[in-house]
């Protein structure tokens, strides 16, 4: 089997477990109560979770029995057995819990599969909607599958320097972020800032509608690595503030350092984005 027919085999399995553990979450989206309650770290939990972590778990061991998962709501296997692994399953069974006990549809199953601390490719599913958006870098395929089974390219769009359309987290603002953006309204005027939930946020640079996303605040590998998948196969790219990429499978942390996100990498956009972190 070749690389790329692998990557490709690969990309399918992951495309059709986000469809089935889609079908399981929208069963908990329409139940008077999806058992939801606190993890130790404060953050919500659901029964959604619980049941698309065990079938997506289960889909990958089966099919993939080599490739280790990591996911939020399983096992986190210590660095010291993490070193040892060349590729693994990043995953997010549902990425914007608040956003599911909160019935705005902006959540998503996002699986990832990481090489060497970089994503090879990603799949975000957009249960409510339908959708599953589809990332493989190295071939720079980006595509939306649709529940009907049509499937459309997605795109990132140039930036032509007048009005930027940025997304910004619903449920994570603090005093950084708003600064950023105080930042970038001073630079573009006519700046539009669209709210958006969970992985959406780089899936709506991916599909054209936007052109940044300035993060500063914690938040996980796994909430991260598909949709930069689906961005840089799209043509956008994301940077930690000093212009690094992220890293995946990290020993020290799971959690990611503050970053910022475009859909046009050689753009103004860009390039205020690049000054702002290194004015930090």
């Amino acid at each position: 089997m070749t690389a790329e027919r692998d990557i490709d085999e690969l990309a399918r399995l992951a495309e059709g477990l986000a469809v089935e553990a889609g079908a399981v979450i929208m069963d908990w989206y329409g139940a008077a109560d999806p058992g939801a309650r606190e993890k130790p770290d404060a953050s919500p939990l659901t029964e959604a979770d619980l049941a698309a972590h065990a079938l997506i778990e289960a889909g990958l061991a089966a099919a993939t029995p080599d490739i280790p998962v990591l996911s939020e709501e399983g096992r986190q296997a210590p660095a010291t057995e993490r070193a040892h692994w060349r590729r693994c399953w990043l995953v997010d069974p549902l990425d914007g819990t608040r956003e599911f006990l909160a019935r705005n549809d902006e959540f998503t199953v996002n699986i990832a599969l990481i090489e060497a601390g970089r994503p090879l490719l990603g799949v975000v599913g957009v249960p409510a909607r339908g959708e599953v958006h589809l990332g493989i870098v190295s071939s720079r395929r980006a595509e939306t599958r649709f529940a009907d089974g049509r499937r459309q390219v997605l795109r990132c769009r140039g930036f032509d320097g007048q009005r930027a359309v940025i997304v910004a987290s619903r449920s994570h603002r603090g005093p950084e972020q708003e600064a950023v953006l105080a930042a970038l309204v001073a630079r573009f005027p006519s700046l539009v800032e669209q709210p958006a939930g969970s992985a959406l946020k780089l899936v709506q640079l991916a599909a054209g509608r936007a052109d940044g996303y300035p993060r500063r605040g914690p938040c996980s590998e796994w909430d991260i690595a598909a949709g930069e998948a689906v961005l840089m196969a799209a043509g956008g790219a994301l940077r930690t503030w000093s212009g690094e990429t992220l890293r995946y499978n990290k020993l020290d942390s799971l959690l990611n350092p503050d970053f910022y996100a475009v859909a046009d990498p050689a753009g103004a956009l860009a390039d205020a984005f690049r000054a702002l972190g290194a004015d930090r």
